[in-house]
């Protein structure tokens, strides 16, 4: 009986899955594809279906009637006959308007007089058109390929970009079989939907792996692939010199072809590896003085790791650069600034994504156990806590006392394993290393530093250490089975991601343990409501326990 079904579909799009129905997990498995989560309590959970998520959906592959009868299959009551006919109507409109080169000219291709019509009613679009060709194709300036795309998706129309690459400098990227180089299945199936097409046409978009999958293995094969001069932008120095270690071990390339700029070094090599804050740096003049790294070598591939993360001039010279392959590599496509849609347009859509739980009940990565533990704020803290502004608000909570005897106690409970105590506040993280005995890393931290006390924790001369948000991206501490998180960023769902991801690399027992701690009835237990979407939606259970 449908009655019996988890789901409701609502008119407005957003869909309602009850979390202790027998079927929630397969449910949840089968909407993620075109539906983004939206709340997350404890018994209902909401969903919305968007414009943007069935374009994702479409570059994947799915169908309107496979998404319409994923939903008939799952609903207590029948679709809405209206939104059955906005999904044929939206997925239908992925790809009705193609770019292609012909003659040298940058052309837009419509399947239908009706849709060209339609756009050259926008003043937004019209005024780029350099000549109409026929009711079905128009001519726009090349070297506003980007901007062009972007418009379009604002309009309703996702273009698909057939005008293929330049050919950038090549570059003999070869696999090193010496070191036994074998890329797992889903990371060869990875850069198989990524270059799909072949040298033509394949070439941009981005793949969603989570945290210890192997993205950079998923880099290094493409790499392979293109066989030209790379381009890497990454998140901070230290994943620069891990990719640099990657590349120098996996393929054959010697290291005087692989260079770093960043601050301290600023090499132009065949493959280039800098920091988005590198990119982003503003001299006095309000220049971007590094930005002209893009155009420095002639790149055959752009790859943007931690895509997600990716700032607004970053944005802005990748609309110019639409002929330049472009490979984006994140765990989550979710942005706080709600920018997901220019990824789509000048990265490229979704060409490929693996939920955690498929990898983990694989042996690819741990089992992770997620708990939320909430403490009283009492006392002082409490008091100024209830006088204090919202903002200010949110730090006393994070601050709270109660948090090291909490952490004290997971130590105990966790003696013996490799622990990461992860933080917000420097104030907090000083205080608590002071009290425990633990070593601290923090942005202040000098490189070298930084990288003796990662190197102790991975040989396990030190079991414990406390790191800010510098560690949340691309630091590889494989050992790590337990993250204690003892204050958050708001309620960012990126942070969330990346900081349980520190210890989601196999290991022996192949079980790591995430918690967070949490003052009771404050505004910190809002965000972190907000941050468990992200671990809901990757199919983790989330535990809250109460701790007098």
């Amino acid at each position: 009986m449908m009655m019996n079904r988890p789901l409701i579909v609502q008119g407005d799009r957003t869909l309602l899955l009850e979390v202790n129905h027998e079927l929630y997990k397969q449910t949840r498995s089968a909407i993620l594809p075109f539906a983004e989560l939206v709340k997350s309590p404890d018994y209902i959970h909401t969903y919305r279906i968007t414009p943007l998520s069935l374009w994702n959906a479409a570059s994947l592959g799915m169908q309107d009637e496979q998404i319409i009868e994923t939903l008939e299959r799952y609903s207590k009551y029948p679709i809405p006959r209206m939104l059955v006919q906005e999904i044929k109507d939206t997925v239908s409109r992925f790809g009705k308007i193609m770019m292609r080169f012909e003659n040298n000219d940058l052309l837009l291709v419509s399947e239908d007089d009706g849709s060209m019509e339609e756009l050259l009613s926008y003043p937004s679009f019209a005024r780029h058109i350099l000549r109409v060709v026929n009711p079905y194709t128009v001519a726009v300036p090349k070297q506003l390929r980007g901007l062009i795309k972007q418009s379009l998706l604002k309009l309703g129309y996702p273009v698909r970009d057939l005008s293929g690459y330049s050919s950038g400098e090549p570059l003999d990227v070869t696999l090193n079989n010496e070191e036994g180089f074998t890329p797992r299945s889903y990371q060869i199936e990875a850069v198989d939907a990524f270059y799909a097409g072949g040298s033509v046409y394949g070439g941009n978009g981005v793949v969603v792996l989570p945290c210890g999958a192997g993205k950079t293995i998923v880099g290094i094969e493409t790499m392979a692939r293109i066989k030209m001069d790379t381009l890497i932008l990454t998140s901070n120095t230290t994943s620069v010199h891990q990719w640099r270690a990657e590349i120098l071990k996996w393929t054959t390339l010697s290291p005087d072809q692989v260079g770093i700029y960043t601050g301290s070094e600023k090499e132009v090599c065949p493959v280039t590896i800098s920091t988005y804050q590198m990119m982003t740096y503003k001299n006095a003049s309000g220049e971007f003085p590094h930005l002209d790294l893009f155009h420095r070598r002639n790149w055959g591939l752009i790859l943007y790791d931690e895509v997600h993360l990716l700032p607004a001039p970053v944005f802005r010279m990748t609309a110019d650069i639409q002929a330049k392959r472009r490979l984006g590599l994140t765990a989550t496509l979710v942005r706080e600034d709600g920018r997901e849609e220019d990824v789509f347009s000048l990265i490229g859509p979704k060409k490929y994504e693996l939920p955690w739980r498929i990898l983990e009940e694989e042996g690819y990565i741990a089992r992770a156990s997620c708990t939320e533990i909430r403490l009283p704020l009492v006392g002082q803290e409490r008091s100024r806590y209830m006088e204090a502004g919202e903002r200010q608000k949110f730090r006393i909570a994070s601050e709270n006392s109660r948090k090291i005897p909490a952490v004290k106690n997971l130590l105990q409970r966790h003696a013996g394993e490799q622990v990461l105590i992860i933080g917000q506040y420097v104030s907090q993280m000083e205080e608590l290393s002071h009290e425990l005995g633990i070593p601290l890393i923090t942005g202040r931290t000098p490189n070298a530093e930084r990288e003796t006390l990662y190197t102790q924790f991975r040989r396990g001369e030190i079991s414990n250490l406390i790191v800010s948000r510098v560690a949340n991206f691309a630091v590889d501490l494989p050992d790590a089975s337990v993250a204690v998180q003892i204050s958050g960023m708001f309620g960012s769902r990126q942070e969330e991601a990346q900081r349980l991801g520190r210890i989601l690399r196999p290991k022996k027992t192949n079980q790591a343990y995430f918690y967070t701690l949490v003052s009771a009835g404050s505004t910190e237990e809002t965000y972190a409501l907000k941050r468990q979407m992200f671990l809901i939606e990757q199919g983790y259970s989330y535990k809250v326990v109460y701790e007098e």
